[in-house]
């Protein structure tokens, strides 16, 4: 009879991500024999929520499935309902959602830093224990947060779930006054952001290296964040309306959320596959800081997403001062979005990656069908392929400090578990059985 060694590792809770998930990992023989990042927060449903509802309500009901980044399901909503009506809006209404997607970016990568992923980093157990260690450096952080709440807040009616975002624009336009308060809160942001990105750069990052193809919205100018073309590190660009060709989604049984797969194989979307395939569009000063900061031309290393995160904050400023600085105010808050029969798509950049929406209206303007494909679903087979990578060669480190370094590699995606779900108790099993 022969025997093999079990070992088994059980994340209970993930600690410092938004959502609940959980981590179970089984080792047989010296080798990763199951890994599974589970998704256990009960389905969301909005895709079924949608169904039957007027072609104006989407912004505001998908908004509701994140209170991080609603935003960006307001925008790419948008985009999608009013490409199926045939309307585009561009000019200072554009340039207006752009100032506060950039609120947004700043708000939620800066949580990220401060409060989520710099902990793992510096060897504490959470923000709290960095508040009493450094409390200048989360001071600094809170504030640069606030900077993006503001601005979410101006644009957006409030900081969470705004309300004052409409199709065709937004019912009510930002006085001077405001703009002229924001303005000022940018300067002192624009500091803080230098500093933090001077800060993470210091860090010591441990070593992974993902093969995934990465999938980006790209831009004709600058950088891509409201509007692009989606965009493959492997193939290159395809139509928008070919996303759900390219994209296919199917259910695994031990989540609640569904996998995404880019041509049959796992791919990422977020921070590193924007700086791969839209780096090169960033300002010349931002590219410089990122190189001083020991970012090279591609990243292949999900643990120095934090420095993407730090220099697309930094950005996020500088795009917000010049959306200010060259303002005039629009004829009017929105242009008629009027409803007809349609398919229309519509994708942005989520903090965490390319957010995917698509709805069929009917004649009179209602949703017949509506596909919504988050960012953090489309990660999840690529998080789960790095995790067993990691954990193999990671095999020699005891459960405490296998289970901490695992809980770092999926920090360090940044994952939104309950938008992708349409501290820690861990166990060890250890033991040998026949068979």
């Amino acid at each position: 009879m022969t025997h093999r060694t079990e070992r088994l590792l059980t994340v209970g809770a993930l600690a410092r991500v938004e959502g609940e998930g959980a981590l179970h990992v089984r080792v047989e023989d010296g080798r990763v024999a199951d890994l599974r990042l589970a998704i256990y927060e009960p389905p969301r449903y909005f895709e079924a929520l949608l169904r039957g509802r007027r072609h104006t309500e989407p912004p505001d009901l998908t908004a509701r499935i994140c209170g991080i980044c609603p935003v960006a399901y307001q925008m790419s909503a948008c985009r999608a309902v009013e490409d199926a009506c045939g309307v585009v809006v561009d000019g200072q209404l554009a340039e207006l959602r752009r100032l506060l997607y950039c609120g947004e970016w700043i708000e939620s990568h800066t949580l990220h830093v401060y409060l989520l992923h710099a902990p793992d980093f510096l060897g504490l157990p959470d923000a709290l224990a960095l508040a009493r260690t450094a409390p200048q450096l989360l001071q600094r952080g809170l504030r640069l947060k606030k900077a993006g709440n503001e601005i979410v807040e101006t644009l957006g009616g409030r900081a969470i779930h705004p309300v004052n975002v409409r199709l065709g624009g937004f019912h009510r336009l930002p006085t001077a006054a405001e703009l002229g308060r924001l303005a000022a809160l940018l300067r002192q942001a624009r500091t803080d952001a230098q500093d933090t990105l001077g800060w993470v750069a210091g860090f010591e990052f441990p070593e992974l290296t993902v093969e995934h193809e990465m999938l980006a919205l790209g831009a004709t100018t600058g950088y891509a964040i409201d509007s692009g073309t989606p965009t493959t590190t492997g193939s290159g660009p395809f139509p928008l309306p070919d996303f759900p060709d390219r994209v296919r989604e199917h259910q695994v049984p031990h989540s609640t959320a569904l996998h995404a797969t880019l041509a049959g194989r796992p791919h990422l979307t977020g921070p590193i596959a924007r700086w791969n395939l839209n780096g090169s569009a960033l300002p010349q000063e931002l590219r410089t800081l990122a190189a001083q900061a020991g970012l090279g031309p591609m990243c292949r290393n999900p643990f120095r997403s934090i420095l993407i995160r730090a220099v697309e904050v930094l950005w996020a400023v500088t795009e917000a001062q010049r959306v200010i600085e060259r303002y005039r105010p629009p004829p009017a808050p929105a242009v008629p979005v009027p409803a007809r029969a349609g398919t229309g798509h519509g994708a942005t950049e989520a903090p965490r990656g390319l957010l995917y929406h698509r709805y069929e209206l009917d004649r009179d303007g209602l949703v017949r069908r509506a596909v919504i494909v988050p960012p953090t679903a489309q990660n999840q087979a690529a998080v789960e392929a790095d995790l067993r990578t990691f954990v193999q060669s990671r095999l020699h480190l005891d459960d405490a400090e296998l289970t901490r370094q695992c809980e770092q590699v999926i920090r360090s995606y940044d994952p939104c578990i309950s938008c992708a779900a349409h501290f820690l108790t861990l166990t060890v099993d250890r033991g040998r059985r026949g068979r």
